[in-house]
């Protein structure tokens, strides 16, 4: 067996070690890979792929190493071998970083008898078999199972083996759990029984969602301690979603989690190809120093979770390349060691190949944009599983219409709201921030005041951040609006209408009215606003001879105002983004990009030109500046898999030139193409003559 306690690799271990970590391999075992997989298969994956890290499967429901802790079950297979400590010494004798995987999400028949109150139970009162595999029994992340058992596991993990963090999979539970343990502890807590739905109108529900935030928070807590006493440069690092950083106490976040971890393995259902950066941009818009990860799976993410299967090499290709295009740092998982299908493998060398070409000079610039969409937290943070996604689908529709428009942006989070956060931005847009305190809304009032623009839609700052219905608009004195009756809705075949000349309603030429929503807020208008667009009193759908309008446009649907120190805003008062989202009407992409463009009030620093679906970013430092291509034009870009790459045409690419600043050279890095090209009227126009996947033009200052 290798050594697993090498001291070959000691200048690695240091408490910034995860900044070298820049590419993960993770390989999560199946029980009898101990006898099957081949280990130097693996040893050569780290080396084509150039990863510096890995995530090797542990311990947790199965341990892959002789574990002597009571009740951690060892699979059978092992023997007398250590599969995990012989992983581990090959990473490290490449220089590797190791990152231990647990996964505590269930356990085996033996200590579900000696302690039956570590299992979950049902609203019904029945303990939880595995939905997947009755044969074990799921856990409950709240009790002394995650508290007092995975705590020796952690300390055996960093006691013996030679590794840097510890990853936990599946540690957040499964919903509320009904054992006696959680009634008593969240009702003392709480004063509550726990709830029966997740329905935002129940005070138990929202009571709930916050006292599982502070037991998970203290949780990860109590782990990095237990890894810290034993090694203090070892971290544990939770699996995140790309929506749980509404799931903790940020504090707890910024102090114990060095680096964040975002478990979106790839596209389901009807999922675009900027899904994957979207997430990138999620996390920097709380965090924006802190590294991201992004995982992603070699098979396909559906909901029949073929986990153990591949999917095209394009589709791969496509994850992973968004995320490195949005800052993302890549890391793909592959389930079971055994390899019967390898068509994975040249995909993953070629897309974790274009990262290290790239990381020397992205690695060195921020992310930077003059555009943020609000990320709405403090909303999110009421909604469930079953709820969360189409509580994000107004954000999804702007964050569509932006790609569409190819406006490069950033996120800021709600949570993070600074005037330094802000300010870094000249307009920020609130899709259907709903929930908003009155600190909040004090710091997007004073953000205008500063210059600042900001574009708001639907119901935002219609509700408290407990979820409790405002009496007015609470960014309505800034918006110069106050509303009239409350959100109505779904309402079918409506329409607004074009009301006279103004920039938000140009490129509708030959229409008098467009498609509206179907959720509507009426608001009355300031006198020192404009109104570009009004609505269309209702009229019936059916029966087809009475489908025409009763009476003229009234009502202010588009709202906009100049404010005095040159900022601007505008107020579209129905769900614009929610139904372009499910509806994907040309108009409404149109009407969010012009409402964009018109809060800027100057002509965008980056404008790409060219027939292509791109995602961008724009990346700055001292030295230089580099604007992202990433090519998602493709008939399947909104539903994977993706078959093959097609190929742009000339995309022009045309960047302001800051102030001050002389440019030096010029490159297209993916293609190592020097161009010769010089600003003109204070912009350089670039020509890339075609984008396979990715392009990235890199601007030198002389």
């Amino acid at each position: 067996m290798l050594d697993s306690k090498s001291q070959t690799t000691d200048h690695l271990r240091t408490h910034d070690w995860y900044k070298s970590a820049t590419r993960w391999t993770q390989l999560t075992l199946a029980e009898d890979d101990p006898i099957k997989y081949d280990p130097a298969f693996w040893v050569d994956v780290f080396k084509r792929t150039r990863s510096n890290a890995t995530c090797l499967s542990a311990g947790g429901y199965i341990a892959y190493y002789p574990s002597k802790v009571p009740l951690h079950y060892v699979s059978k297979f092992i023997g007398d071998s250590d599969p995990f400590g012989e992983l581990v010494a090959g990473a490290r004798k490449l220089g590797m970083h190791v990152m231990a995987r647990v996964d505590p999400h269930a356990i085996h028949q033996d200590a579900a008898d000696a302690h039956p109150e570590w299992i979950a139970v049902d609203k019904d009162g029945n303990k939880r078999r595995h939905w997947a595999f009755p044969e074990v029994w799921v856990t409950c992340a709240y009790s002394d199972y995650n508290f007092k058992f995975m705590p020796e596991v952690l300390r055996e993990l960093t006691s013996n083996y030679d590794i840097d963090a510890i990853f936990a999979n599946r540690w957040q539970g499964h919903g509320v759990c009904y054992c006696n343990a959680c009634k008593s502890n969240f009702r003392e807590a709480t004063g509550h029984e726990l709830p029966l739905d997740q329905k935002l109108e129940n005070p138990a529900w929202l009571a709930w969602t916050a006292w599982r935030r502070g037991v998970l928070s203290r949780l990860v807590v109590e782990w990095d301690e237990v890894m810290k006493a034993i090694k203090p440069h070892t971290s544990f690092i939770p699996n995140m979603g790309s929506v749980s950083l509404t799931e903790f106490d940020l504090e707890i976040v910024e102090k114990y989690c060095p680096f964040l971890c975002v478990d979106d393995q790839g596209r389901r259902g009807t999922e675009p190809v900027w899904m994957s950066g979207r997430n990138g941009k999620r996390m920097r818009a709380t965090f924006r120093d802190r590294p991201a990860i992004l995982i992603t799976s070699i098979g396909p993410e559906e909901e029949y979770r073929w986990k153990d299967s591949v999917t095209t090499g394009a589709e791969i290709q496509a994850w992973v390349d968004d995320g490195t295009t949005q800052g993302l740092l890549p890391w793909f998982t592959k389930f079971n060691g055994v390899v019967p299908d390898t068509r994975w493998v040249e995909p993953v060398v070629d897309s974790f190949n274009l990262h290290a070409d790239l990381e020397p000079v992205l690695s060195q610039m921020t992310p930077t944009a003059e555009i943020a969409i609000l990320d709405p937290a403090t909303t999110l943070r009421h909604h469930g599983l079953d709820t969360r996604r189409a509580a994000e689908a107004d954000d999804l529709g702007f964050y569509l219409a932006l790609v569409e428009a190819r406006i490069p942006f950033e996120m800021v989070s709600d949570q993070a709201m600074t005037p330094e956060a802000l300010d870094k931005f000249k307009v920020l847009i609130l899709a259907n921030a709903t929930c908003l305190s009155d600190e909040q809304i004090a710091a997007l009032e004073a953000y205008v005041a500063r210059g600042g623009s900001i574009v708001a839609a639907h119901e935002s700052s219609t509700r408290t951040p407990d979820n409790k219905l405002r009496n007015a608009i609470g960014l309505g004195q800034l918006l110069g609006v106050t509303m009239t009756g409350a959100a109505r809705g779904p309402v079918k075949n409506t329409y607004v209408a074009i009301n006279g000349e103004h920039p938000i309603s140009d490129g509708f030429e030959g229409a008098n009215r467009i498609i509206g929503g179907t959720r509507l807020l009426a608001v009355d208008a300031a006198p020192d606003t404009s109104q570009p667009f009004l609505y269309v009193p209702d009229f019936p759908d059916l029966p087809m001879e009475e489908v025409y309008p009763r009476e003229e446009p009234k009502g202010a649907a588009v709202v906009t105002r100049e404010h005095a120190g040159g900022g601007r805003t505008v107020y579209i008062p129905w769900n614009i983004g929610a139904i372009l989202w499910e509806v994907l009407a040309a108009d409404h992409s149109r009407l969010i990009g012009n409402a964009v463009r018109w809060a800027l009030g100057k002509r965008p620093d980056v404008e790409i030109g060219g027939r292509a679906v791109l995602d961008l970013a724009v990346r700055e430092n001292e030295a230089g500046m580099a604007v992202v291509l990433n090519n998602i034009s493709n008939p399947m870009m909104m539903k994977g898999p993706i078959r093959e790459v097609y190929p742009t045409g000339e995309i022009t690419v045309s960047i302001a030139v800051p102030a001050g600043k002389t440019v030096g050279k010029v490159d297209l890095l993916v293609a190592g193409q020097r161009l010769e090209t010089s600003p003109v009227d204070g912009r350089l126009n670039v020509v890339v003559p075609s984008i396979e996947t990715l392009e990235v033009v890199h601007l030198t200052w002389s």
